[in-house]
Order: structure tokens, then sequence, then C-alpha cells
């Protein structure tokens, strides 16, 4: 027994002395983990929060859009983006201002709504569906240049179709016939690529309205 409490005794002893020498440290990193794990909490729920404040705005946003307030639409998008720009909810808050800005015959603003999308928002989709819209209100108001210039970046595989109708669209309305027709034709393409195996996007007569502006220009050489 007197031998058994001796080691017992040694070990302690030995114990004793590592957390003399490590034990500031063990404690330091004990804190930091602590700190961290508190921090990480933290932030999720902020994020959390954020979240649900800026789906909140959204449906008030949505419900303007309805009744056709382009100023309360307006509003409401640019407190979005102001508080909550780190959530998917400011970049469809903004594609869904500049609609009804567009609507209203409002295109300035609705300019400065895709604009920041196109470069802000969260989802990569949201930023090219705010690029294509962008270029279609420039391509209205006959700024050809801009609406080239938004368009020039290769998008995602599932809006080639529509950024390549789209710059057909601009060439025919300068009267580039044969850049037009070459748009046009790589947009059919791109279509027919996606396509394959999608019945559901083969039928929704997407190709149908791209072939006739196509064939509207003639067969070229």
């Amino acid at each position: 027994m007197a031998t058994y409490d001796l080691e017992e005794q040694e070990q302690l002893d030995e114990l004793k002395t590592w957390w003399k020498m490590y034990g500031n440290l063990v404690t330091g990193i004990l804190v930091v983990v602590a700190l961290a794990v508190v921090a990480w909490q933290g932030w999720n729920w902020w994020q959390r929060q954020q979240a649900v404040q800026a789906s909140a705005l959204f449906s008030s946003l949505q419900t303007a859009a309805v009744q056709k307030d382009a100023k309360r639409a307006r509003e409401l998008a640019g407190e979005l983006i102001d508080k909550y720009s780190a959530t998917s909810y400011a970049g469809m808050g903004a594609l869904v201002a500049a609609r009804i800005q567009v609507d209203a015959g409002d295109a300035k603003n609705a300019r400065v709504q895709l604009a920041w999308a196109a470069e802000n928002a969260k989802d990569p989709a949201y930023r090219e569906l705010a690029r294509l819209r962008l270029a279609a209100v420039m391509l209205d108001e006959k700024a050809y240049d801009e609406a080239m210039k938004q368009l020039a970046a290769e998008p995602v595989a599932a809006f080639a179709p529509r950024f390549a109708e789209l710059r057909g669209d601009v060439f025919a309305a300068q009267g580039k016939t044969a850049e037009a027709r070459n748009s046009y034709d790589l947009a059919l393409a791109k279509f027919d690529a996606l396509a394959k195996g999608d019945e559901s996007r083969r039928s929704g007569g997407y190709k149908e309205v791209v072939q006739a502006k196509r064939d509207a220009l003639g067969a070229g050489k």
C-alpha cells in the first residue's frame, strides 16, 4: 500500500510539474476554443435573424409589386440592399423592383437596381439574370454599346441561349444582319444542347421564337 501511495505521489508531482509548465498554454487554448464556439453560435444566430428580417421585407416588396406600387417597391428594395445585402433576398428584391420600375416607365431606376444585382447579388444565377435584364433595358434605350458590354462575358450554360439571343437582338437593331443571324444560330445551338433529354425545355416555345427571329433575317450567305 505504501508503494502504491508513493507511485501515486510521484504521478501527482509529475502532473503538477507538467501543469506548471503548460497550464497557462492549455488554459489559453481552452479559452480561445470557447470564444470561437460562442462567436460561431453568435454568427449563426445573427445570420438567421438577418434572413428572417430580410424575408419579411421581401414579402412586403412582393405585395408592392402585385399592387404595382413602384415607389414602395423601390424603397423596400433599397432597404434590402442597405441592410441585408449579404442575403439572397437583396438580389431578388433588386430584380423584382427593377421589373416594376420598367413597367412604370422608370428605366433609370430599373438600371440602378439591375446594375447593383449584376455586381453584388449573392446568388450567381441572380447576377446573370440581372445582366441579361440590364442589357435588355439598355437595348430598349438604344444604348447598344452598353448592352453589348453586359453581354460580353460568357454566362453559365443555363443562360447561354438567352445571352446569344439578346446579342442577336442588339445586332438586328443596329442593322448588322450577318452578326444577328450568327447570334441567333448560336442561341439555337446552345438551346438544343441544353434541351437534350429535357422535354419541358423543348415544349416551352422558346426555340420557335428565336427561330422566327432568325428566319426573318433571311438565309444569308
